[in-house]
Formats: structure tokens, sequence, C-alpha cells
């Protein structure tokens, strides 16, 4: 049983919405910071936003500050990633993953990983 599950990829318009959610199973993940990150063919791994465990702090790089939202419910162990106004440039496998910090994570410092979910944006 993998410890975190994205779903909601899939292929959208550009101007188009997605909404991905992350599941933790195996753990509470009410003590975990959470985080998304992408990575497009040939790039690096790129942080995009972060929610602290109470869900009262995010955090957005500025490449997605304004268009995608993070959230969390901590009754259903998910976190989601909103997404509005794609761009083509957007197109990745979205990744999340957890650690613990109380205000957030950025990526060396998390303790689970998911697989991936591939959001194409393409007309």
């Amino acid at each position: 049983q993998l410890p975190l599950v994205e779903s909601g990829g899939g292929l959208v318009q550009p101007g188009g919405s997605l909404r991905l959610s992350c599941v933790a199973s195996g753990f509470n993940l009410d003590y975990y910071a959470v985080a998304w990150f992408r990575r497009a063919p040939g790039k690096e791994r790129e942080f995009l936003a972060t929610i602290s465990r109470s869900g009262g702090s995010t955090y957005y790089a500025d490449s997605v500050k304004g268009r995608f939202t993070i959230s969390r419910d901590n009754a259903k162990n998910t976190v989601y990633l909103q997404m509005n106004s794609l761009k083509p440039e957007d197109a990745a496998v979205y990744y999340c993953a957890a650690g613990r910090s109380s205000t957030g994570v950025a990526g060396s410092e998390c303790d689970y990983w998911g697989q991936g979910t591939q959001v194409t944006v393409s007309s």
C-alpha cells in the first residue's frame, strides 16, 4: 500500500481547471505538512505549494501563485491542489509529498512521496 496516492490528473484545454487529490494511507496526515511538486520532461522537479499541518498557512511558488490553491481535509486524510487557468507549460507529472514539519515542506525533508499523476494541457 502506497503511503501517498495522487489522482485527478488528465487532459485539459488551456485556460481550464483540474483538482488534484493526494490521499494518505497508513499514517495520519494531521501530523504532516504537505507540498505539491511537478516534473516536466527534461526539467528539474519544481516546488509548487505547501500547506501547514493545520491548513492555516500556505506558500506558493511564483509560477503558480494566483492560479493554484492548496488545501487539506484532515478528516479525509487528503490534500488538494486546485489548478485554474492552466497553461501548456503546466503540463507535467504532479507529485505530493509529506514531511513532519508544522509549517511547510519544500523537498528533501519529506518523508513520504506519491508516484505522481500526469497533467496534460493541450488544445
